[in-house]
């Protein structure tokens, strides 16, 4: 899809990702499209800045409608400043001073999102999900009308907000699904705000909200679905392996080996470094490595690793090779699973089709350049992303309809 706001393919792609998003009312057009003409290509600093400043007025307007009583005006505005606050996040990691602006920033997005959610129609039930010693933060989107209905887990991606899966809870609650969002171990709130880091067992994330869906009344147990949006591509087909209780499963993309998204970079010789167990020289060859990263560079790693609990190079390549699916895990998947498969996909290429071919229950969708729906999670093409996926679901949950 040829449309460029920035040379800088991680800022191009994150502004293609919030003009996806509009459809939710997570932006407007105009507000981000002046906003990104104002930054400096490939400055994190300015792009924090350009999105922070854009996020604080339009709170404003938030706040002065949600005092004169204009819930509707005002809930629109919190979203969309919950979004642009976020935006900001995107490149944290390649500001001069990140750990200045992540909790100030992370703490005025979720403000924002907690208000929207206190003023939707209908309402949106915010939760505390059980989970091993704490809980987690969910947020229960459900549609309307009485009696059971089939109802959607939405797991989110590695380091996305909230909002990101909001747009499929909206999708969903149209066709008469309820759905479920959640910030899991390493994921926004809980790594930000407690230092709970990503974990490789997603099921033992799951399955604490699975408990909790099949406990209430409004929820079809028989209908239990999940979604799993950018690395949950991994976390979700890897819960469906160990959580029997799902009916049908979407991942956006296929993700069979989260560790290949890291390994790509490393030669050939630190590969086997870690195949031997080799800590020492591992450790070493890193260290030389650093010396001629830029500080941006630096900074991006430990952003990268820390989800993920650890700093120590060699332990931190070690235990992202365990986020890998193997042949057992996906042989016991017997469910029917849609795997996309975005043409350009740049992260996890080839893998929507491998998982395909190890699954036997599963199916491929494609999503196309000419459709304006390539590259990582459809970014500009998510309306079509929920068309296919829902109408997918409607024929395997309701086989005789």
């Amino acid at each position: 899809m040829a449309f460029d706001v920035f040379k800088d393919e991680t800022f191009n792609f994150k502004v293609q990702a919030m003009l996806g998003e509009l459809r939710t009312g997570c932006g407007d057009a105009g507000e981000i499209m002046s906003t990104a003409s104002s930054i400096t290509d490939g400055d994190a600093d300015s792009w924090v800045a350009a999105w922070r400043a854009l996020a604080e007025r339009v709170e404003k307007i938030a706040s002065d409608a949600d005092a004169g009583g204009h819930r509707v005006s005002a809930g629109e505005a919190y979203l969309r400043a919950s979004a642009y606050h976020s935006a900001a996040l995107e490149v944290v990691d390649g500001t001069s001073d990140p750990n200045a602006v992540l909790k100030p920033t992370f703490a005025a997005h979720r403000r924002c999102f907690d208000r929207y959610v206190e003023l939707s129609e209908p309402p949106i039930e915010k939760l505390d999900i059980a989970y091993e010693d704490t809980t987690m933060p969910g947020w229960f989107v459900p549609a309307a009308g009485p009696g059971r209905r089939p109802t959607i887990v939405l797991s989110n991606g590695s380091d996305a907000p909230v909002i990101s899966t909001l747009g499929i809870a909206l999708a969903a609650r149209a066709r008469g699904y309820h759905s479920i969002m959640f910030d899991g171990p390493g994921q926004q709130s809980m790594l930000f705000e407690r230092n709970i880091a990503f974990r490789p067992d997603w099921e033992a994330v799951i399955t604490p909200i699975v408990d909790l869906l099949v406990a209430r009344g409004d929820v079809d147990d028989k209908r239990l679905c999940i979604y799993g949006l950018s690395q949950s591509g991994y976390w979700v087909t890897r819960a469906i392996a160990y959580e029997p209780r799902f009916a049908a499963a979407v991942v956006d993309p296929g993700v069979d080996d989260v560790s290949a998204s890291w390994m790509g970079h490393l030669p050939e010789e630190m590969k086997e470094m870690l195949d031997k167990g080799d800590r020492s020289t591992f450790d070493q060859w890193m260290q030389i490595g650093e010396q001629d990263q830029t500080p941006a560079e630096k900074q991006e790693i430990e952003w990268r690793a820390k989800p993920y609990g650890i700093e120590d190079a060699f332990d931190l390549f070690t235990a992202v090779r365990t986020y890998r699916l193997t042949p057992e895990d996906l042989a016991r998947i017997t469910i029917p699973l849609l795997i996309t498969e975005p043409e350009g996909e740049q992260f996890w290429p080839g893998q929507s089709e491998r998982m395909h071919q190890h699954v036997a229950s599963s199916e491929l969708v494609h999503f196309t350049a000419a459709e304006g729906a390539d590259r990582h999670c459809e970014p500009m093409a998510r309306s079509l992303l929920e068309q296919r996926m829902f109408d997918w679901l409607d024929r395997t949950l309701n086989p005789s309809a």
